[in-house]
């Protein structure tokens, strides 16, 4: 079974090369859609949720082998779902977009809307961040004393961005084009804390922290053109991480990340001074910037989802995208008393792994990760000697009606003029694992209904051990 199957994923893969220039590129270690491969023994068991993202309104939450037992279809839902998290008491955090008329900036990772819902669906809390001069995006986090924080962007006038140092050189003369929506002004990142009523009870604001030194942005430090309309002039900061991080004695930490910057925040709660910083020392005036062929002193590129992993350890996704040299996506451990990579994964061929945009990486209680590759809606649980023990492949596309498996009948084919790194159709932000045990599901039925795809179980039977 298995020396057919490799012939088999042998023969897909060969001609998935032969039109790559035609088909967008679909990131495997092993096989089509669902789950493709399970080694029991080595995994962290227990269930995973995902939420495509691709103007879909469906979470699922799947054991090890590629069956849902659970699923979220919030009614009447607002826009469109971005991610979500399991809470202890059983509910689900889950980011949505607001409809497209009612975001004044559509930039990537855009949402507006956090809403709370318990098992069946029903939402019981709902916090909403869309208006002419705010939005929120991308990602949140529940606190241990049940406020939330959560991620926004505030309009910024250009005179006023100017008078923080910025370069008029560099400010837009016509409005920019982002996603369809015309800005004229910067787009900067905050974080607003809010409790159980909706009442905001702390905020800080990237715009107190502007100018030169170790504890402050540079407004003149700019990512490359090449990363898209708008990156290197009104979305300039692009936050995507936030997390408390509780300290000793209340001197409690938010962990932030600026893919832009290309590096890892950790500011002090009580004086929101930033304390410390990882990944692109040229970022402010420690190291020499990348040439067109040399990343030099920047370690990280495009980055995503830094995590708290242990005491002084973080995690990080490391897209690696527009790197002076070849495109791979890794996870990286940080020791941050030292700053040096204690741990990492990339694949060997980073046509296995790569992911443009987005991505996401959680440490399990066992030392493995489960790591999201976004562009390609791929999930795969990789162990600390770098061996992958379980991945997935969401069948989940833009614009089907049902899942599909992806072989040689059904090669998504890239839209004229789109490259391949923009395809986007079967993406998942981020996903988790849960335990068997964990809080939030003790009492649930979790028997199997049935795999997501058809013929998915023969193909999670061919690649199990």
């Amino acid at each position: 079974m298995r020396t057919r199957f490799k012939r088999l994923a042998l023969l897909l893969f060969i001609f998935v090369v032969s039109f790559a220039v035609k088909a967008a590129a679909y990131e495997l270690h092993n096989g089509p859609t669902g789950v493709m491969y399970y080694e029991k023994d080595k995994c962290f068991n227990g269930y995973t949720l995902f939420t495509p993202t691709e103007k879909n309104n469906v979470t699922y939450l799947m054991d090890m082998e590629g069956n849902v037992v659970h699923t979220w279809e919030v009614k009447n839902a607002e826009g469109s779902n971005f991610h979500a998290r399991l809470l202890p008491n059983g509910n689900l955090l889950l980011l949505r977009s607001v409809k497209n008329e009612d975001a004044q900036a559509q930039i990537g990772g855009w949402a507006g809307i956090l809403d709370e819902v318990d098992w069946d669906g029903n939402v019981v809390w709902s916090y909403r961040m869309a208006d002419k001069d705010h939005i929120s995006h991308h990602t949140f986090d529940r606190m241990p004393n049940g406020n939330t924080l959560i991620l926004g962007w505030e309009r910024i006038a250009n005179d006023k961005m100017i008078a923080k140092g910025r370069d008029p050189k560099t400010v837009p003369t016509e409005p920019v084009m982002i996603k369809g929506k015309p800005l004229t002004d910067f787009w900067v990142d905050f974080v607003r804390e809010v409790d159980k009523d909706g009442k905001t009870v702390w905020e800080w604001h990237l715009m107190d922290h502007v100018g030169k030194g170790q504890d402050q942005l540079d407004p003149n430090y700019l990512a490359p053109k090449k990363a898209g309309a708008g990156y290197d002039s009104y979305d300039w900061s692009h936050f995507n991480t936030v997390e408390f991080v509780p300290g000793k004695d209340g001197n409690d930490k938010i962990l932030l990340n600026s893919r832009n910057f290309s590096e890892a925040l950790l500011v002090d709660r009580k004086t929101g001074k930033i304390e410390w910083r990882w990944g692109n020392p040229s970022s402010h005036g420690k190291g020499q910037g990348p040439t067109w062929y040399d990343d030099q002193s920047q370690i990280i590129f495009g980055s995503h989802n830094a995590a708290m992993v242990g005491e002084n350890l973080m995690s990080i996704f490391d897209n690696g995208s527009e790197r002076a040299e070849p495109n791979r996506s890794r996870v990286l451990e940080i020791d941050m008393t030292t700053g040096k990579i204690v741990w990492e994964y990339a694949a060997n061929d980073g046509n296995s792994f790569f992911s443009y945009r987005q991505g996401a990486a959680q440490k399990l209680p066992n030392g493995n990760y489960l790591v999201t590759s976004t562009q390609h809606g791929h999930l795969f649980e990789v162990t600390r000697d770098k061996k992958v023990v379980w991945e997935f492949v969401s069948p989940i596309m833009e614009g089907k009606n049902s899942p599909i498996m992806l072989d040689a009948e059904h090669v998504l084919r890239t839209p004229k003029g789109v490259p391949v790194t923009h395809m986007y159709q079967n993406m998942i932000h981020r996903a988790y694992r849960y335990a068997p045990d964990y809080p939030g599901l003790k009492g649930k039925d979790l028997s199997p209904q049935g795999y997501i795809v058809k013929d998915g179980k023969k193909w999670f039977e061919a690649n199990s051990k």
